[in-house]
């Protein structure tokens, strides 16, 4: 699911992507060559042998930075295969993605607005970040970031989130359950100053 500022104000975002077939293709060769490259290093897949259940992504609490990076590296080269700048991660956009990620499994809901009533908008705001927040994507599941990333390209809303031009940081944080669930929250920011948030943010919560 993804929220772009323009959709918050009722408006389409445009965006730039290569043809669904060779996004696709690219993203095979991408998700393949980073799970090559990092083998040594991934988050646990912890196996129920037997027992006909899927694999569980089981991820360390040592594994942070190299999820972020692995997601980073990943998401600038779509960018860069797009025709668009790369991002940089940011702490503070990191930061709102965690809190958000987090509140998402407490509601039980994959949705953009917090338990409080907060906007998007009004979270990235509090987390002490001064420049735009532009869009953000999330997920309820049990497959990887890099998985989630596939998923995510092959909408245009989510795509666009990723492929918004006019990004130059990038926040990525998950929270995961006992029981394996993972809520992954990518936040795209940039641009100047802040907007401000919206007094009823709820009146045009994008449906789907």
């Amino acid at each position: 699911m993804g929220l772009n500022k323009t959709k918050l104000k009722g408006s389409c975002a445009g965006h730039r992507s290569m043809g669904g077939i060779r996004m696709k293709r690219f993203l095979v060769l991408l998700i393949g060559s980073i799970f090559l490259l990092s083998a040594c290093t991934s988050p646990t897949i912890v196996t129920s042998e037997g027992t006909g259940r899927a694999k569980l992504y089981r991820i360390g609490a040592g594994d942070t930075p190299r999820i972020q990076f692995r997601m980073l590296d990943s998401v600038n080269a779509l960018r860069q295969a797009s025709g668009v700048a790369p991002v940089e991660l940011d702490a503070q956009l990191n930061a709102a993605a965690a809190t958000h990620s987090r509140d998402m499994a407490v509601q039980n809901r994959p949705w953009h607005f917090g338990s409080d009533g907060s906007s998007p908008i009004e979270r990235v705001a509090r987390s002490g970040y001064t420049r735009t927040m532009l869009g953000e994507n999330i997920s309820e599941t049990f497959e990887t970031e890099l998985e989630t990333l596939a998923a995510w390209m092959d909408v245009p809303d989510t795509r666009a989130v990723i492929l918004e031009q006019r990004a130059g940081q990038m926040g990525f944080a998950w929270f995961q359950e006992t029981g394996g669930k993972i809520w992954w929250t990518l936040i795209m920011g940039g641009g100047g100053a802040p907007i401000r948030p919206q007094a009823n943010p709820t009146a045009e919560l994008p449906q789907g």
